[in-house]
């Protein structure tokens, strides 16, 4: 059972992640902070000891609710090709109506952390590496289970998907048009078929 401080510190995270999230960490502000929460300085400090702080669990919340969301989409499918395709069905118009208010953090954060703010690029670089092997480890049950052509390589086809889908994302709100997104979105279900085993 979560105590009153436990129930105050989730507060403060799930108040600032849509802040961090949206504005990058170095244009979020303490006086965000305080203004989104309502509380005092007390409030805020008496649970964090820094901005540094509030950013990486605002970014790990975040994040697991992005996990969670995709992880309930692809439990609802049976074979690695459906799993693939309910991760692309996911980010469908993805750039108009975000899953997190803000967009996807683990790109909004690895282009705002960059080298300039190392805690938080790490963050951004261990959630990477599990996106991936999440990936990695659908196509290989594909290849395994042989529904997926043996000759695949799933390290190389499990980034060329995570940087399809965030790319097309990107051109997305730089446009302020899931078009393009949309559209590569349906290319690649086209290539998920064609790595069916004939």
């Amino acid at each position: 059972m979560l105590t009153k401080g436990d129930k105050t510190k989730q507060f403060i995270i799930e108040k600032s992640a849509p802040i961090f999230n949206r504005k990058g960490y170095a244009a979020t502000s303490m006086t965000d902070i305080l203004k989104a929460t309502g509380l005092a300085k007390g409030g805020i400090y008496g649970n964090f000891s820094s901005k540094d702080e509030i950013a990486i669990e605002a970014f790990d919340y975040s994040y697991n609710q992005l996990k969670e969301s995709l992880r309930f989409k692809i439990r609802q499918e049976k074979t690695s090709s459906a799993k693939l395709t309910a991760i692309l069905d996911f980010y469908r118009n993805y750039s108009l109506k975000p899953h997190i208010e803000g967009g996807c953090p683990l790109m909004n954060t690895a282009i705002d952390a960059d080298d300039n703010i190392p805690f938080l690029k790490e963050k951004a670089k261990a959630a990477l590496e599990e996106m991936l092997e999440s990936l990695r480890y659908l196509i290989q049950s594909g290849i395994d289970n042989k529904e997926f052509n043996k000759k695949l390589d799933p390290v190389r086809e499990s980034e060329l998907f995570f940087a399809k889908v965030e790319g097309a994302i990107m051109i997305a709100k730089l446009r302020d048009n899931p078009k393009t997104l949309n559209r590569i979105l349906d290319e690649m279900k086209e290539e998920i078929n064609s790595w069916k085993s004939k």
